[in-house]
């Protein structure tokens, strides 16, 4: 098997546009978390949310394809950009691929265009319409601007789209059907039916203090908090990563991807499908869990889930947990973004020995007694980090990223 590195990254988050100002100030315990204001949301039981602010996606990208396409297709395209020029990549058109992930896809379009269509008439219905809501259109994106000709995937395993292009697009370097694969997750799903359905099902945080909400493995937690975003790494063998010279920020060592086939919203109490998936990026990456440095939990702020998953760690890693810290609670449920944007706190953390804390922790819960690393970050020699991310359908992704030792 070839070995598999990251050699690019990009990161437009709650928190801020780019790798280094979302890594600064999730290190730093800030929250990316506001009210809601690219809505009129003040009839909703959901105030808050994980917004991009403060961005003009026109600075990146051209205005035209801003017009033609949904909020995830330009934070994907974003992240994008940052990472394949970070990377420093001259792309090779058939030897480059793309692989997408997202839950929703472009929800809030078909959101608004309903709307647009039931107050006024068919002249509403643009003829982008059906271009700028499929999830596979914000890999064409990226592929037109760059002149990416090699495999373009689109992967839509919920919230475990991100880890899950991740460890397709590991698969498909290993397979010798490319030598360069950017991995891409992005998400926007901020809109009244979105909100009114997982309200609810009661997995929305209903507490209106953005300061305080949401709180992973907290007592008090009362759901997840929306956010939104789009994250991306340049993944490459590692022949050709050393044939250009590239910087390699990590090695992606294990990837493992489960289903719970148990419920599709729940998650099963004791955690057992979350274990195996952990249990197996461990015996992929061909290490012990003694080597886990740090986790970055999935760690939502939902009751079951966070329960489930604190089950599971102890079920992998015994007496022996590592580090664990969940950035959700900064920067809310990315969704497809999280599991990339997630792999990129782990390969900071890494870099930098710091682990990011869990704001909002500030009363654990009984039932979560493990070091969630709440409110202030820890400093901790990271070698080797593990990425979970967990969706709807019992889908469970987990991957591992180790230090390059050159």
């Amino acid at each position: 098997m070839e070995t598999i590195v990251i050699t690019g990254m990009g990161a437009v988050t709650p928190l801020g546009i780019g790798v280094e100002a979302y890594w600064r100030n999730a290190a730093a315990g800030r929250s990316g978390i506001s009210k809601i204001t690219s809505f009129d949301a003040s009839e909703l039981a959901v105030q808050v949310a994980g917004e991009i602010k403060n961005l003009n996606p026109s600075d990146y990208m051209p205005k035209d394809l801003v017009r033609h396409s949904d909020s995830f297709m330009q934070y994907a395209f974003i992240a994008a950009k940052e990472a394949i020029e970070d990377s420093k990549i001259k792309i090779n058109p058939k030897r480059t691929g793309i692989v997408m992930g997202t839950a929703l896809n472009g929800i809030t379009t078909i959101a608004h265009t309903q709307q647009s269509l039931s107050e006024a008439s068919h002249k509403k219905v643009g003829p982008r319409f059906i271009p700028k809501i499929l999830g596979n259109v914000a890999a064409a994106n990226i592929a037109i601007a760059y002149g990416i000709q090699g495999p373009s995937v689109t992967v839509n395993t919920a919230c475990a789209s991100g880890g899950d292009a991740v460890s397709a697009a590991s698969l498909m370097l290993n397979a010798g059907k490319a030598d360069a694969i950017l991995a891409v997750g992005a998400e926007s799903v901020l809109c009244p039916i979105v909100i009114y359905s997982l309200s609810n099902a009661q997995m929305l945080s209903r507490n209106a203090n953005p300061d305080m909400t949401p709180r992973p493995f907290d007592r008090n937690r009362d759901g997840f908090v929306i956010g939104e975003g789009g994250g991306a790494l340049m993944l490459e063998t590692l022949s050709s990563a050393t044939r250009r010279g590239a910087k390699i920020y990590g090695v992606v060592a294990g990837c493992a991807n489960t289903n719970d086939a148990y419920h599709v919203t729940a998650p099963e109490r004791n955690g057992r499908g979350a274990a195996e998936c952990m249990s197996l990026a461990i015996e992929e990456a061909g290490i012990t869990p003694g080597d886990i440095d740090y986790i970055n939990a999935h760690g939502t702020g939902t009751i079951q889930g966070d329960i489930a998953e604190t089950i599971a760690i102890k079920t992998v890693f015994g007496d022996n947990v590592p580090a664990i810290s969940s950035t959700k609670a900064a920067t809310g449920h990315m969704m497809g973004a999280g599991g990339i944007t997630e792999l990129i706190t782990c390969v900071k953390a890494i870099e930098t020995g710091i682990i990011p804390p869990t704001i909002n922790l500030t009363d654990p819960d009984p039932q979560c007694d493990l070091d969630f690393t709440p409110l202030k970050a820890a400093k901790r020699e990271v070698n080797t980090a593990m990425s979970n991310a967990f969706g709807f359908g019992g889908q469970n992704s987990s991957v591992i990223i180790k230090r390059y030792d050159g």
